[in-house]
């Protein structure tokens, strides 16, 4: 791996933090979203990061500042990855949303550049051909709230080059990150194969109202060991991203999702409680109720 400069596609919660991350091990990042307001929103975000870095990993200020000065923010598609060695893909969870941004960036990135998809639950050869480079694409997919959470699953599909596959697995490793080699295939990953038949239950207790978030959250608490339950996840995540994925299960067939899709439109998203990142989601911020003393009383 001869990696100097990344490319992030989208500024949202995981794209952000992507680029942060990236910066914050010594790479060269240009972000790209659509229009200023979207990097505004990022810049907010970076200069939480900042605090959060402080108090979760002990980094310091000059580290952070200059973290931050490696940082350049894009409206220019063709501007932010004229450099890439490697370009990050994290824009919204919906196919034909990737599609349209693949055809756009195979236009204008450089033949250098290896192209990794953030993707949740899709696959990447659903998009390889609109890539315009099979063997140099890939998924690449973190945790919220990296920094802590440090695992990078990368996935390739039959078309990948083997030495591509490798290159991420040791870009993985270079931001800190634990690399999770993943030989075939999977919608989902490891991580996400796991959490979001996990995370459903949940929804689908609430949406059939057989039971409260809260109660929900303390029963999984109380017999796991696990420091929060599956709506402070939900919370954590995003409520978007997790709208956008149940949209995804529910046009798979599957029934349940669009109930939950729909409860979560009505209930949150057309509200504005998008989860941590608003301050209001299943719970409220900077307190939540499931980190009271009490709360498992």
């Amino acid at each position: 791996m001869n990696f100097k400069n990344i490319t992030v596609a989208g500024g949202g919660v995981l794209g952000s933090q992507i680029a942060f991350q990236a910066a914050f091990k010594g790479f060269e990042v240009s972000l790209y979203d659509i229009n200023e307001n979207a990097l505004k929103m990022t810049d907010t975000r970076f200069k939480n990061y900042m605090e959060r870095y402080k108090e979760d990993i002990g980094a310091t200020q000059e580290e952070l500042e200059d973290a931050y000065n490696r940082l350049t923010l894009y409206t220019d598609l063709e501007k932010a990855v004229e450099n890439a060695d490697l370009m990050i893909e994290a824009v919204p969870e919906l196919v034909e949303i990737k599609k349209d941004f693949y055809q756009k960036l195979a236009k204008v990135a450089p033949e250098k550049t290896i192209f990794a998809s953030n993707t949740s639950t899709l696959l990447p050869s659903q998009f390889a051909e609109f890539t315009g480079r099979p063997e140099k694409f890939l998924a690449l997919h973190f945790a919220n709230e990296i920094w802590k959470f440090n695992v990078a699953e990368i996935m390739k599909h039959p078309g990948t080059k083997e030495e591509i596959f490798q290159d991420l697995i040791d870009f993985a490793k270079a931001i800190g990150m634990v690399p999770i080699p993943i030989h075939k295939e999977q919608p989902g990953y490891v991580m996400n194969s796991l959490i979001i038949p996990f995370l459903f239950a949940a929804q689908n207790l609430l949406v059939n109202g057989v039971s409260d978030p809260e109660s929900i959250d303390k029963t999984w608490m109380l017999t796991s060991g696990a420091p929060f339950g599956p709506f402070a996840w939900l919370d954590i995540i995003g409520i978007n991203t997790v709208y956008n994925v149940a949209i995804n299960m529910g046009e798979q067939g599957n029934k349940e999702s669009d109930r939950v899709a729909d409860y979560l439109k009505r209930e949150f998203i057309d509200k504005g409680k998008l989860g941590k990142q608003s301050g209001e989601g299943f719970y409220k911020y900077p307190n939540p109720k499931y980190l009271d003393q009490d709360f498992l009383k």
